[in-house]
């Protein structure tokens, strides 16, 4: 059980994908600019990271070392076709809203690095522990930065329509940089350095 808390809680702080690994950055760049598209991406990343991870898991001593890459992408493929039909038939304005990024999932170098990584290395039960981890890591990641981006860039955080504060301040003119690509890279880089200065980050 040790060795399982560690490896979950490695995802989180010590191997952060997005604060610590700097992975999966043209997500945390595209969607963040709302909680909602934040919360979005990390379910669904979650989901394809946790089933990919375990039926690598399982079938790792059976694919052979040349073809094992293109193995794991088709295995990934389908669990992200299985997330991006699921989001199209129950949450179509969510599905609208992340766009070409969440079939990217395929691509995202998270999901294939923990595939080739660990989960092909290791027993399912920590490759369970890895992919909770990595996953809840990244979806904690974007929805600091959506929080921060959406509240200085609209003045407002909401929730799948429900209002859950305001900023008086920034109510009639919030900051539109923030909603930007640009405004990613800066509430990044400012978080980067905070964590660093925290000791979150260690330097290297």
């Amino acid at each position: 059980m040790g060795k399982w808390l560690k490896e979950f809680v490695k995802g989180l702080v010590v191997s952060n994908p997005i604060f610590v690994l700097a992975l999966g950055l043209c997500p945390s760049l595209a969607v963040t600019n709302s909680l909602d598209n934040a919360l979005g991406m990390g379910a669904a990343v979650i989901f394809v990271l946790l089933c990919s991870n375990i039926l690598v898991a399982l079938i790792r001593t059976w694919v052979a070392s040349i073809v094992r890459i293109p193995v794991f992408i088709v295995i990934i493929a389908t669990f992200v076709t299985m997330v991006s039909l699921t989001f199209e038939a129950y949450v179509p304005a969510l599905y609208e809203s992340l766009g070409i990024y969440l079939p990217l999932i395929v691509v995202n170098c998270i999901i294939l690095g923990r595939a080739e990584a660990f989960a092909s290395r290791n027993r399912m039960s920590l490759a369970v522990a890895d992919a909770l981890g990595m996953g809840l890591g990244f979806t904690l990641a974007i929805v600091i930065i959506s929080v921060i981006r959406e509240t200085l860039g609209s003045g407002s955080l909401s929730l799948f329509e429900h209002v859950l504060f305001s900023l008086p301040v920034l109510d009639e003119q919030p900051v539109s940089l923030f909603l930007l690509p640009a405004g990613a890279f800066l509430v990044i880089g400012l978080l980067l350095a905070a964590f660093r200065r925290a000791g979150l980050i260690k330097n290297e």
